[in-house]
């Protein structure tokens, strides 16, 4: 009897009860996406962030304002094995100001300009928003060629494929090494005003054979992943200095917890939007059901057992409204994904019983006005009052 009164409750209220699944599902599908999005939104925002470059500098120590010698090259040797598992990238740099030389037309033209000896084929994956004119470099054993800024490029009318003279003025006498242009950088950074070779150029050029100035990493991970690897890497090299980029870890630092507060606050306004429309459909469910609690009442029924039937109700509703919910917002927290993060969020299996949880605990708050229906007065519906 139980059941069947249920199901004749169902079909009787069909449409308000519509507007409250409605409700339901919209707000389930909302909360599954946001709480997808917050489990993952540490990983995501970590990979935007690994767009921008490197995050871990690896330098020699400094002495109050002073800096201490270059650092030996074996460092990075050392460096590969600490990294273990973590699939990060790293490359060496070395510095230094020479001289370019070129003929253009008959016109030789030089400029002194920042050359930067590093491993070309990392350098690019440190670098993804450089824009290269020409041809980049995979090699980092090539030993001929080399990219130059637009700035250098504009000033002495360099183009891809030209050939150039590097000029390292020595006291006993200059040091030069001919290089052909493979491309020409774009990067709104200083890189626009220099020329970047292969690291073993540069060192022989100036020679600093097994010499370098510092190494940039690009770590994955979480900020505690990452502080766990700058960890092992001191541990690893107590010679040298381990230290996070500032500006990107106080940022990645700072946005997380801005993310999840907004999250949180976008699902506890979903909530309490949602329990409000189902407030509002219930309360006009009881001001309808009126007479038949009367009915109810009049041929013996117990009020605890009327709300009982009332309120299993609402959790069905609830719980449908839950699993709709939660196959809609599998697809919205996706297409989230692609739209703000350029890759697809997850489905987490744990939030499952979360949204089935919260969405039938609004649903029986929400039929809260449905307890007005214990004050019925069957002598009251009996004379059509």
């Amino acid at each position: 009897m139980f059941w069947r009164i249920l199901g004749q409750l169902f079909s009787a209220s069909r449409g308000r009860l519509a507007v409250a699944l409605l409700a339901l599902a919209s707000g389930a599908a909302v909360t599954t996406a946001l709480i997808n999005l917050n489990l993952d939104a540490e990983r995501k925002v970590s990979g935007e962030f690994r767009t921008l470059g490197a995050n871990v500098i690896v330098g020699q120590r400094t002495n109050g304002s002073s800096t201490s010698e270059l650092m030996d090259d074996s460092v990075m040797e050392k460096l590969s094995p600490t990294m273990g598992n973590v699939h990060g990238v790293f490359a060496p740099y070395l510095y230094s100001v020479v001289t370019v030389h070129m003929n253009s037309t008959g016109l030789a033209k030089d400029a002194q300009v920042i050359l930067a000896g590093t491993w070309l084929d990392q350098t690019t994956q440190l670098s993804p928003w450089w824009k290269i004119s020409g041809d980049s470099i995979s090699n980092r054993n090539d030993h001929d060629h080399c990219l130059i800024g637009r700035a250098v490029s504009a000033q002495l009318g360099i183009r891809p494929g030209s050939q150039i003279e590097l000029i390292y003025a020595y006291p006993a006498g200059n040091r030069t090494v001919a290089l052909k242009v493979a491309g020409v950088i774009d990067s709104g950074g200083p890189e626009d005003n220099q020329v970047i070779a292969n690291l073993s150029v540069v060192q022989k050029l100036t020679d600093l054979q097994n010499r370098i100035g510092f190494l940039q990493i690009s770590v994955p991970g979480t900020p505690v992943e990452i502080s766990n690897t700058i960890a092992k890497i001191s541990a690893a090299l107590p010679d040298v200095e381990v230290r996070p980029v500032p500006q990107i870890a106080q940022a990645e630092a700072s946005l997380l917890p801005r993310i999840r507060g907004l999250i949180f606050f976008m699902v506890a306004l979903i909530l309490v939007l949602t329990s409000l429309c189902v407030f509002a459909s219930m309360a006009a469910l009881a001001m309808e059901r009126r007479r038949d609690v009367g009915l109810m009442k009049a041929i013996g029924g117990s009020i605890s057992r009327i709300v009982r039937i009332f309120f299993t109700e609402a959790a069905a509703l609830g719980l449908a409204g839950a699993l709709i919910g939660y196959v809609a917002g599998i697809f919205l927290s996706r297409w989230i994904g692609q739209r703000a993060f350029h890759v697809a969020i997850s489905a987490r299996p744990e939030v499952f019983p979360i949204v089935i949880a919260l969405m039938v605990g609004v649903s029986l708050a929400g039929a809260l006005p449905l307890r007005l229906l214990g004050r019925v007065r069957p002598a009251e519906i009996l004379r059509g009052e």
